[in-house]
């Protein structure tokens, strides 16, 4: 039986000093154009939106689709390659880089997590780690991609599916931690 350490949680010791999520300035600028033109309903055109989060730093590519009510955290963590779907009330927690493939899509009210804090110390100190999701994969909708978790070309994460470790490519993962269900067969 695993021995459970009786230390109660002390938060303030809590240290997450070696992490910059840049100037304070940029961080409330960006909130503010980002509530005004990402994390909204108002149909701006998504030339504007993606012309945005460049000016911002994120890295997009061309024919992306950001529909409503999305939720970046900070762009100048993002890299997003070509013809990739960003769905409706996506929330991009990045706290340090994340990376999307080409023809990703990301279902309605997903969620890409890269911050979690560290259970096994009495401050709970911050953990960030970066997510990478290759070139087609599908993250559906209501599913979970945990820090530091690699999706791999053409997997999919199924709906409402919590990824803690990488996916295969070609592979179909299911459940609370998310399993390997299948391969993936993709026909032309």
């Amino acid at each position: 039986m695993e021995k459970i350490s009786r230390a109660q949680t002390n938060l303030s010791g809590y240290d997450n000093k070696g992490y910059n999520p840049g100037s304070y300035f940029r961080q409330i600028l960006w909130y503010l154009v980002g509530r005004g033109f990402i994390n909204t309903y108002t149909p701006y055109p998504m030339t504007l939106k993606c012309w945005l989060l460049r000016v911002f730093g994120a890295q997009i590519g061309e024919n992306v689709t950001i529909k409503p009510k999305v939720n970046i955290k900070y762009p100048w963590y993002l890299k997003v390659g070509n013809q990739t779907w960003i769905g409706e009330k996506v929330w991009i927690d990045n706290l340090t880089m994340v990376t999307l493939g080409t023809n990703v899509c990301l279902s309605q009210e997903s969620y890409l997590l890269t911050g979690n804090h560290d259970y096994t110390k009495s401050s709970f100190d911050l953990i960030v780690k970066p997510v990478v999701i290759e070139n087609g994969a599908w993250i559906g909708a209501k599913a979970i991609v945990c820090p530091g978790v690699k999706v791999g070309s053409h997997a999919v994460l199924a709906v409402n599916s919590v990824a803690t470790k990488d996916m295969d490519p070609y592979s179909i993962y299911q459940g609370n931690p998310a399993v390997f269900i299948k391969t993936r067969n993709i026909s032309h």
